[in-house]
């Protein structure tokens, strides 16, 4: 099959006056912050994916194997005809995975990363000729539109990795809120969540020994000054992550590890010595707390698939 004829693209990417407003209203804030989906240009997403690889990062792993033992299972509760909407880009086993047990009729993924979002969707369109897919560059933690040509057909969201949970609570209630009105009522959502538990386990899977890590979340500044012509000093920036019991959530920082100024623009930020810029939180759900945030956002909890340490949960959530 012609790879075009089978992959059209539908570009919602926002302004770059937008990216850069929201980038300069986070650096104004008494903590400095930047939203987590600056880590993902192309060179982020294949850090990211050198991440799922590491002995340290218990995620990935987990989370595939839920998905050998129970895909069976999942592709008999949905169905045919299905359209998988997949919110993030994956080149992983784990979408491929998904579309082999289901057979989709087609395939949206959604990413914010244009380059990595392309490469992955011919990939997958040149590996399942059968299947159309229609990839949507956007921001998918904002309201986005559905390509016409999926309209009529059985829609599965898909959110895999434990993604929810870099929104801040009230704002993955709104994520969630969002995608059940995309999918419609009956409509299947099928998505991944790390676990509380250890926090030497959670602290070890965000600061492994070959400094991946720290690459990715230095490269946020790098993809800022590629893309606005900011002017951060990666090597003036060291990799900060430890796990808040309190909050339930793993925090992710750059340190500034000198006095120094960042401009953007017109605009100049002033970093102290030692001052952080917060870039992720990552958050931990028992399933009784994912169940009823799905449940306050307009889901009922299908069927829940958990690892015999309880390390990681596979939720199949239904819009109502």
């Amino acid at each position: 099959m012609n790879t075009r004829r089978q992959l059209e693209l539908l570009d919602l990417h926002p302004e770059i006056e937008n990216v850069t407003r929201e980038v300069c209203e986070g650096l104004q804030k008494q903590q400095k912050s930047l939203s987590p989906k600056y880590f993902y240009d192309e060179r982020g997403s294949e850090l990211f994916e050198a991440i799922t690889q590491l002995d340290e990062y218990y995620p990935t792993r987990t989370e595939l194997a839920l998905f050998d033992a129970h895909l069976p299972d999942i592709a008999d509760l949905i169905g045919a005809g299905s359209c998988v909407i997949e919110y993030g880009s994956g080149s992983s086993l784990k979408i491929r995975k998904l579309l082999e047990a289901l057979s989709p009729l087609a395939y949206v993924p959604v990413d914010i990363s244009r380059d990595y979002l392309l490469s992955n969707a011919m990939a997958l369109a040149q590996d399942f000729p059968q299947l159309t897919v229609l990839p949507v560059c956007a921001d998918f933690s904002q309201s986005i539109a559905l390509p016409e040509q999926v309209g009529g057909l059985n829609p599965i969201g898909f959110f895999p990795g434990s993604s929810i949970g870099n929104f801040e609570p009230a704002q993955a209630k709104q994520f969630l809120g969002r995608v059940a009105n995309t999918l419609g009522s009956g409509g299947y959502f099928l998505i991944g969540v790390d676990c509380k538990k250890d926090p030497a386990v959670l602290e070890r899977a965000y600061n492994d020994e070959d400094g991946i890590t720290a690459a990715f979340n230095l490269n946020a500044l790098s993809h800022l000054n590629h893309l606005l012509g900011a002017e951060f000093q990666l090597d003036a920036f060291e990799h900060e992550a430890h796990y808040n019991q309190e909050a339930g959530c793993i925090q992710m920082f750059l340190r500034s590890t000198a006095r120094q100024q960042v401009s953007i623009g017109d605009s100049i930020f002033a970093f102290d010595d030692g001052e952080r810029l917060h870039t992720e939180n990552s958050y931990k759900y028992s399933p009784d707390e994912l169940i009823r945030l799905a449940e306050d956002s307009g889901f009922g909890c299908e069927h829940l698939w958990q690892d015999a340490d309880e390390y990681f949960g596979l939720y199949l959530l239904k819009a109502l």
